[in-house]
């Protein structure tokens, strides 16, 4: 477990994400967010139904890593990824890099209610699991940018199970040029079934 945690920090003081965007405006971003809307919600507050996560809360340069990899087909291209691959398309409509900064101004404006929590699991098994995830996105899972990794505590528990799936089944981070995605592979292989994903959800959503 050491030497994984060590990898972890290895990886990501080498390939730290760019620590800031150009401001956007927020007013120009809500025309482009009406499209988003409709699956994501009106506040960005997610949508299960319609397999949307939530954006609001969620880190600008973590927002536009994912944008970005859609648009250049690292990611959302993998047989088998449903939900990607309708993403795609979407991020493809944003194409000047000033919208995309309107756009992410504009999510940073929302403030939806905190997520209904619906996973159930052993808080105190995935507190244990954690530890290496705290590396990368925190203590308390609130992200750390200079690691490359998003915060996770404000994120709907659905949607990270989801998202730790399919980082096992090489649904994410498939891809030779999405570093951070590739880092998260082996992170997700340490969960080794459905229980212990829930357990460490548990325990994320736990801290909010």
């Amino acid at each position: 477990m050491t030497n994984l945690r060590g990898m972890v920090f290895a990886l990501a003081i080498t390939v730290s994400p760019a620590l800031a965007f150009a401001a956007g405006d927020p007013v120009e971003g809500k025309k482009a967010y009406a499209i988003c809307g409709t699956c994501h919600g009106q506040n960005a507050e997610g949508n299960r139904a319609m397999n949307a996560p939530r954006l609001a809360g969620q880190e600008g340069w973590y927002l536009r890593r994912q944008l970005d990899a859609f648009k250049a087909g690292h990611r959302g291209t993998k047989p088998g990824d449903t939900f990607g691959t309708q993403m795609r398309p979407m991020a493809n409509t944003i194409a000047a890099p000033a919208a995309l900064d309107n756009l992410i101004a504009y999510i940073a404006t929302l403030k939806p209610a905190a997520s209904v929590v619906s996973i159930k699991g052993d808080v105190a098994a995935g507190q244990k699991a954690f530890a290496v995830c705290a590396a990368c996105h925190g203590q308390k899972a609130e992200g750390l940018e200079q690691m490359g990794g998003p915060g996770l505590a404000a994120q709907d528990d659905w949607y990270l199970v989801r998202s730790l799936q399919n980082f096992k089944k090489g649904l994410r981070g498939y891809a030779p040029q999405d570093t951070f995605g590739r880092q998260m592979v082996p992170m997700a292989a340490t969960l080794t079934d459905d229980a212990a994903i829930n357990n460490v959800v548990a325990f994320i959503k736990a801290k909010r």
